[in-house]
Formats: C-alpha cells, sequence, structure tokens
C-alpha cells in the first residue's frame, strides 16, 4: 500500500506504526511463551534497525501536512521505543500524544491507555478519574478491570487491586492474557495477606523464623 501511495502520510504513518511496535517483538514473550508487559520487556533484546527505520518514516510522514490517526499512535510508539530503561520514559509527552488521539478518536480503548499516562504523570487518581468516562461502553471488557487494577495497586490499594484483577482474568477471551492477569490477581491478594498478617500478628514471621 506505502508503494502504490507513497505520499500518504497516514498510510506512511501506519507502516511507521507497525515497525515501531515489530521492534518489540524479540522481547515480548518470556521462555514458556508467557506475555511479558511493556515495563518488564528486555529493551536490548529490541530489534534497534526497525526502531530506527519506523522513526525516519514517522519523522517524513509528519512533515507532510496534517497529522491523523496512525501518525499519533507511531509518535507514541516511538516515545516508548527511545527510552533505554522503562523509568526513562518521557510520560508527559506521551500523555499529551494520547490527549491528541483521544480528541481525534473518541476511542474509549484509547482513553484506557490515556488514564495509564495520566497515572505516571500526575498520580493514580487522575487515571482513575479517567476511567469514569469509559465505564459505561467498555462494561464486560476485561481491558477496563487491568488497567482499574493497576491503577489501584499503584495507589496502594491491594485489596480492591486483586479483585480486579482477578475479575480481569475472567472476562479476558485468550489464554495468555488470562494467565497474566490471574498471576496478578495471587500476586497482589498474597501481598494483602503479608500485609494483614504483619498488621495483626507482628510477632509472627519472627517466630517463623526462629523456628525453622
Amino acid at each position: 500500500v506505502h508503494r502504490m501511495l507513497p505520499d500518504d502520510p497516514e498510510v506512511a504513518g501506519l507502516l511507521a506504526l507497525m515497525l515501531l511496535l515489530d521492534a518489540r517483538r524479540p522481547a515480548r514473550t518470556g521462555p514458556s511463551g508467557e506475555l511479558v508487559p511493556l515495563p518488564e520487556q528486555d529493551r536490548t533484546r529490541w530489534d534497534r534497525a526497525l526502531v530506527a527505520e519506523g522513526a525516519a518514516m514517522l519523522a517524513a510522514a509528519i512533515g507532510r501536512g496534517a497529522v491523523g490517526e496512525y501518525q499519533l499512535q507511531a509518535s507514541i510508539a516511538a516515545v516508548h521505543d527511545r527510552a533505554a530503561r522503562a523509568e526513562d520514559t518521557d510520560w508527559p509527552q506521551i500523555l499529551a500524544l494520547y490527549e491528541l488521539l483521544d480528541r481525534m478518536t473518541g476511542n474509549p480503548v484509547v482513553t484506557l491507555n490515556r488514564a495509564v499516562a495520566a497515572a505516571m504523570v500526575h498520580g493514580p487518581a487522575a487515571g482513575l478519574t479517567l476511567l469514569a468516562h469509559v465505564e459505561e461502553r467498555l462494561s464486560g471488557q476485561h481491558r477496563l478491570d487491568a488497567v482499574r487494577a493497576h491503577l489501584l495497586e499503584m495507589a496502594g490499594d491491594t485489596t480492591a487491586a486483586a479483585e480486579h484483577y482477578a475479575a480481569a482474568a475472567a472476562l479476558a477471551t485468550n489464554l495468555p492474557d488470562c494467565e497474566r492477569l490471574a498471576a496478578l490477581a495471587r500476586e497482589t491478594g498474597l501481598r494483602v495477606q503479608v500485609a494483614h498478617t504483619q498488621r495483626y500478628y507482628p510477632g509472627l514471621e519472627e517466630l517463623r523464623r526462629r523456628f525453622r
């Protein structure tokens, strides 16, 4: 398609997006085929040649006129790909791009991603507030519960986070998502149990250590 429409900035934006996302493919799954979330991926395994190609194509596309949906999505992917470590991610820039994309598309899934970016910039309460705008439109979809669980975990409400991870796992329609969310529910629930034990039985762990 790009060969047929070489001057179409949105076609170029779509191809740039595909290149920038495909660059992460080597790090996207673990040794057992499990999904590896973006913040936990080994970025040294990303294909930097594809990143450079996608970024160059995006830069050329943006210089041709009005910016469209695919160019914005590619811009967000490029910001992620430029970060050598997850903690180096330019979240304010990603949030600004998601705000533009949200206004352009009105897509509730974009709002979910915007909520995560808002939480990274302004704190989890900001992200949770945005979720209220898409609750009805995304009712019954696992992504809503998954994002809510993540934001609640960021806020320190591990009990509610575990409940929403479990709800998301029950709604997920593919096995890798289901397994990942169920694991998060178990891990978060375990932290709740440990916190409960430390609060109400502060000497229990010391006794366990003594009698091992």
